[in-house]
């Protein structure tokens, strides 16, 4: 299939013009996981939206049993399309020290997309809205938050980089679902995010299902050379490669 090269340009970064190719989309879901529909019905999806890359990010852990089958359907689809496709799982940081769960089998991955869903503090792992009511408890405040966040954050892309490469899925999303603006993550902790993206290689996926991050935050990013790249998160095989939040950013 021929298509038009589509893009969109980001001012700012350092040294040079960016430019966000949008003939990638770097996180979709399948039926086994969270998603809906099968490898190669997205794969057709991918196909019909003009895309070039296509990365698979099931959701997995520890007890995930469908990593073989997983990794064989997608190398099974590479035979049928020109796209390239890449075998990544999403999983999460579920303590302050960036241990992540994980599944015991990484050798079939290209990538590990990263996700910090809960909040980790001391030995519990705060979901949104857990935050929000400790949040308006006065146990802890909004910067707090922010800081522990970020921090578990660059834990969690450290860990993940050693094994293979690492992406960070939709980047400080539990802040918004916490009613926190995104304004609390000061200079000081974009630049150690940043530098921790820089020095692991990790790729920042740009979230048009979470919407995260924001139009600011993806902005210093760009200026810090964090290298960035668009992300549907799709559960279903029509919302693969489909692009609003991200033209607006």
């Amino acid at each position: 299939m021929v298509v038009e090269r589509e893009s969109v340009v980001a001012v700012g970064a350092v040294g040079m013009a960016g430019v966000l190719d949008l003939t990638v989309d770097a996180h979709v879901h399948t039926g086994f996981s969270s998603g809906r529909d099968a490898v190669g019905v997205v794969v057709s999806a991918a196909d019909r939206a003009g895309l070039r890359s296509l990365t698979f990010a099931d959701q997995a852990g520890p007890e995930t049993g469908w990593l073989t089958a997983y990794a064989d359907a997608v190398r099974r689809a590479r035979h049928r399309t020109e796209m390239t496709l890449r075998v990544a799982v999403e999983v999460e940081v579920v303590s302050s020290d960036g241990w992540i769960a994980l599944p015991h089998d990484l050798a079939q991955l290209d990538a590990l997309s990263v996700a910090v869903s809960a909040l980790p503090v001391g030995g519990e792992l705060l979901d949104a809205r857990e935050v929000r009511s400790r949040l308006d408890a006065g146990e802890f405040s909004a910067e707090q938050v922010a800081e522990q966040l970020v921090h578990a954050t660059v834990k969690g892309i450290e860990r993940a980089s050693r094994y293979v490469p690492a992406q960070l899925a939709r980047p400080l999303a539990l802040l918004a679902q916490a009613g926190i603006d995104d304004t609390v993550v000061g200079p000081a902790l974009v630049a150690e995010l940043a530098a921790a993206c820089r020095a692991t290689g990790t790729v920042v996926e740009i979230s048009e299902a979470w919407r995260s991050p924001s139009a600011r935050m993806v902005q210093e990013l760009r200026d810090a050379a964090v290298t960035l790249a668009p992300a549907s998160d799709a559960r279903y095989a029509a919302e693969v490669g489909r692009w609003q939040y991200l033209r607006r950013v």
